[in-house]
């Protein structure tokens, strides 16, 4: 371990990027986690294309699957808050093989239920294990970014991204074939592999400790020596970069759990067309997500914000209010290229100002928004109608974008441009 450390010391005190040949406890730790983020898109997605077929086994309303589509949400909110105290007292490798384990064997139980209270309570479980994943494997991602200090956050949230898109591109080769219950019983095998596979490298190897960190801030000290009003104007900041985070976010998760739904409830399209909505919203994604860092290299963080809430603003509304396919996949796919990358800019401005306390704001006001998200939509859709209620996706996305220009000129007199963590 020591022998690690001196490598990774070796790599990172120039401050340039490391040679492609790291050590090899960092290239196995980096590619078990990839492949634990790449695992909860791809199960996640597995889920949401079989929404549409869930409901009608129910018989539920659009109001009553909202509600029943709630307990993801709540049990992944719920579950945040103890996995932090889990890692701190397991470590963050043992709770993310035990996490993604649970995820993997929860995902079957929807299509064993009959009613929208039972799917709901499963939902829970699910939101459970889902909620716990994200908080352990981001621990894991953020503890070996630091130690090999490289922006590596980025390929993992690509992982994501990708496990999303195949997962979502599976579901609508398998809708027509499979049942449910055959569909996320594959997934349940999958995922218990991977589990097995990758976990067994976490817990083997040891996590590489971070040396010569700077002290981090609770964000009571983000501007030290400039008084009461530079430190209220940085708590402002990172408010506002907060409530861009819950636009985007409120956008991901109701697209991810109603957008399947418009095109088969709206359009009346078969269950693989269905399905290929999200694949599609998933592809322009990780294309998005791939590029980001190019992107901010290039035009900085307000450019990226306001172009991104704009452009997903737009391709939202035609995706929600288009009468043919494929105007609704282009919504789609406009949407997935603009929301793509303004989570993680706004996370990263708000670390930069106030450290993890600014980290903490934003992620958390950011999952208020997936919380938010789909039963808002469910509620919504049964009073109007689901296409105008998916055009409030559009209208959070614009207001995103608002948003991110008053941030930028509020910050406009700062000297040279941070490059923002994805």
């Amino acid at each position: 371990m020591d022998q690690l450390m001196d490598s990774m010391n070796q790599l990172t005190d120039t401050g340039r990027r490391a040679p492609a040949t790291a050590p090899p406890q960092v290239a196995r730790l980096r590619r078990a986690i990839s492949l634990f983020f790449a695992l909860d898109g791809f199960v996640f997605a597995g889920w949401v294309v079989r929404i549409p077929s869930i409901k009608e086994q129910i018989h539920a309303s659009a109001g009553a699957l909202g509600l029943a589509l709630l307990g993801v949400s709540v049990g992944s909110v719920a579950t945040m808050l103890l996995t932090g105290k889990l890692c701190r007292r397991y470590g963050n490798h043992p709770v993310t093989v035990v996490t993604a384990a649970l995820l993997s064997l929860s995902v079957a139980l929807p299509p064993l239920t009959h009613s929208a209270l039972h799917l709901g309570l499963v939902l829970l479980l699910f939101g459970a294990a889902y909620g716990g994943l994200n908080v352990a494997f981001n621990a894991a991602a953020v503890d070996l970014a630091e130690a090999v200090r490289r922006p590596i956050l980025p390929s993992f949230h690509a992982a994501f991204s990708a496990g999303g898109l195949v997962g979502a591109g599976l579901g609508g080769l398998l809708a027509p074939r499979l049942s449910p219950l055959c569909h996320l019983l594959l997934l349940t095998a999958t995922g218990l592999v991977v589990t097995a596979y990758a976990g067994r490298v976490l817990l083997r190897t040891p996590g590489p400790t971070a040396t010569g960190q700077r002290p981090r801030r609770d964000g009571t000290d983000a501007v030290p020596g400039r008084g009461r009003a530079a430190v209220g104007r940085t708590r402002l900041f990172v408010t506002l970069y907060g409530l861009i985070t819950l636009c985007t976010a409120y956008g991901e998760g109701a697209l991810a759990d109603w957008g399947s739904l418009h095109l088969s409830a709206d359009l009346h399209t078969g269950p693989g067309a269905a399905a290929a909505g999200y694949a599609v919203f998933a592809l322009l994604m990780t294309v998005s997500r791939m590029s980001g860092t190019w992107l901010l290299e290039r035009l900085g963080d307000t450019p990226v914000l306001v172009a991104g809430g704009l452009l997903a603003a737009v391709g939202m509304l035609v995706g929600a209010l288009a009468p043919q396919l494929w105007l609704v996949y282009l919504g789609y796919a406009l949407t997935g290229l603009g929301l793509a990358n303004v989570f993680p800019v706004a996370v990263g401005g708000a670390g930069a100002l106030a450290g993890p306390h600014g980290v903490a704001v934003a992620s958390t006001l950011g999952y208020s928004g997936i919380l938010l998200g789909p039963p808002s939509i469910g509620f919504l859709a049964e009073a109007y109608g689901l296409p105008e209620a998916l055009t409030t996706i559009a209208a959070l996305a614009a207001l995103a974008a608002l948003l991110g220009r008053v941030v930028g000129h509020g910050r406009v007199g700062r000297r040279g441009r941070r490059r923002a963590p994805c």
